[in-house]
């Protein structure tokens, strides 16, 4: 028995995974449009960044991803890596029927460089000047998130300041309290410099590092290269509020706090936080509409990594996943 169901979890992981990844099995994703929203902080405007990507016209489910620490939006969530292989999952979701946004937060890629450090709270305000550029554009109010490590804590932060405008939640390489997590024990070292400088060095050896250490050989090293390419001409340095956060304020988000269903997706090796950690966090969300998942053979790094498509898949099918009935 115990073999037939592993072979069936593998052939169902495998279907899933050719779906994702075959383009010819849907609609062709149109070319990424830009956009531009503006947040206003202390009397000055910041213009912010805004990515759109779907496949035909009409009316779509939309599907916000939210970025994390140390890379922008579309080396984030459309990767572009020499050879055969996807690494999209914004062009991905778009030829699956979602209306895909993200963006850029303040001081990363092409939104502005201020003087703040876009800690959660900036990167709160700054989904909240976003929707309103998506509800202008799309019609509707009320959209699916899509976080990665800190855009995770970004996401969840927002959908408990304006739960009416959140559907679905995916939470990727996730934390809470942050104990026991060696990634930021590791981190926390540099306390001091984060509370003293809004920005840090972001170069090529960093961006490799995330690959690197937690579980190295969880992702292909054509990605750090690629992701080096793709962020480097937004200079080297990136802004440090989210490492201050999660090195001292953890936790930023209540879980009790949080309406909308969701799921939990950690890397069976991913550092930033311990499955106890996660599933406290878990247990304590308030819909039962929810659900966890460990990507096997992942890190940190979900959306890029080899095992990629598992990660998908389990976005993608509880994204789709119909209205539940009101019980009775």
């Amino acid at each position: 028995m115990g073999r037939s169901l592993a072979l069936l979890r593998r052939s169902a992981l495998a279907t899933g995974t050719a779906l994702l990844a075959a383009p010819a099995l849907a609609a062709e994703a149109s070319p990424v449009r830009e956009y531009q929203a503006v947040k206003t902080r202390d009397g000055k405007s910041i213009r912010l960044t805004l990515y759109r990507q779907r496949a035909g016209t009409g009316r779509r489910p939309v599907l916000f991803m939210v970025h994390g620490s140390s890379m922008g939006a579309r080396s984030s969530f459309d990767l572009h890596v020499p050879g055969p292989e996807n690494y999209s999952m914004m062009s991905t979701f778009a030829r699956s029927g979602f209306d895909v946004w993200t963006m850029d937060h303040e001081g990363y890629g092409k939104s502005d460089w201020t003087e703040g450090n876009s800690d959660i709270a900036s990167g709160v305000e700054d989904l909240k000047a976003a929707v309103e550029v998506v509800q202008r554009e799309t019609g509707q109010s009320r959209y699916h998130f899509l976080g990665s490590s800190s855009g995770a804590l970004r996401a969840a932060a927002f959908a408990t300041a304006m739960p009416e405008r959140c559907g679905r939640l995916v939470l990727a390489a996730h934390t809470y309290t942050g104990k026991g997590s060696p990634t930021l024990a590791k981190r926390a070292e540099g306390v001091e410099y984060y509370r003293t400088h809004n920005r840090r060095p972001r170069d090529r050896a960093m961006i490799e590092s995330i690959f690197m250490r937690d579980r190295p050989g969880t992702t292909d090293p054509a990605v750090p290269a690629a992701l080096v390419k793709a962020e480097m001409i937004y200079g080297d340095s990136v802004p440090t509020g989210t490492y201050l956060d999660m090195v001292s304020k953890l936790p930023v988000v209540d879980p009790a706090r949080i309406l909308s269903p969701v799921l939990v997706a950690r890397g069976e090796y991913d550092g930033i936080a311990t499955m106890e950690d996660l599933l406290d966090f878990f247990t304590k969300l308030p819909n039962g509409d929810k659900q966890f998942s460990v990507i096997a053979g992942a890190a940190h790094s979900l959306a890029t990594c080899r095992a990629r498509f598992a990660f998908w898949y389990a976005a993608e099918m509880f994204l789709k996943m119909p209205v539940l009935p009101a019980s009775t």
